[in-house]
């Protein structure tokens, strides 16, 4: 639900899920046939996960980070794994990358770049991700929503930021 001010989007479990699903029928009905599914941890592991169940393709997972303070709702110093985690060796062939989405483009152009540079075995590498805000710098190959007001994005999982395990003892989880 986007707020009147467009400012918020808040995104509910099911819609989140239905965005992921729009995004496999995406890539699906593109006719691209591609070697493995590449997520950007920790935004993209999600998508990335479900995608490679839909699409029956093999996941790998490179970390990067750069919403880490205020409980990650502030942008800082963009930090890129060294390592790929791969279920096939070393990452090649066709790719799709997967993150949730085109903020600024600063961490998909960087990750895009990294990956030409130090991957050679990657033939082909196209992007996906579930939103792109109009400030995005990076053209995506696929993506659900475009959103013009630039909102700030309420993932459903975020309410797991602000929660520590004395707060879930406390709630009687257990």
């Amino acid at each position: 639900m986007l707020t009147e001010d467009g400012k918020h989007l808040y995104v509910s479990d099911d819609e989140y899920h239905r965005l992921i699903e729009k995004l496999a029928i995406k890539v699906y009905r593109s006719g691209w046939q591609f070697d493995t599914i590449l997520c950007l941890a920790r935004g993209g592991m999600r998508p990335g996960d479900i995608l490679s169940r839909i699409l029956d393709k093999p996941l790998a997972i490179m970390s990067t980070s750069s919403y880490r303070a205020e409980a990650g709702t502030v942008q800082g110093f963009l930090d890129i794994a060294h390592y790929i985690t791969t279920p096939n060796g070393e990452i090649a062939g066709r790719v799709l990358l997967v993150d949730d989405l085109a903020d600024t483009g600063h961490t998909l152009n960087a990750v895009v770049q990294m990956l030409k540079s130090k991957y050679p075995r990657i033939t082909e590498l196209r992007t996906a991700v579930l939103w792109t805000k109009a400030l995005s710098t990076f053209q995506t190959d696929y993506s659900v929503e475009f959103l013009a007001s630039n909102p700030w994005i309420h993932q459903p999982f975020e309410y797991y930021d602000r929660l520590d395990p004395e707060a879930l003892i406390a709630k009687g989880t257990l």
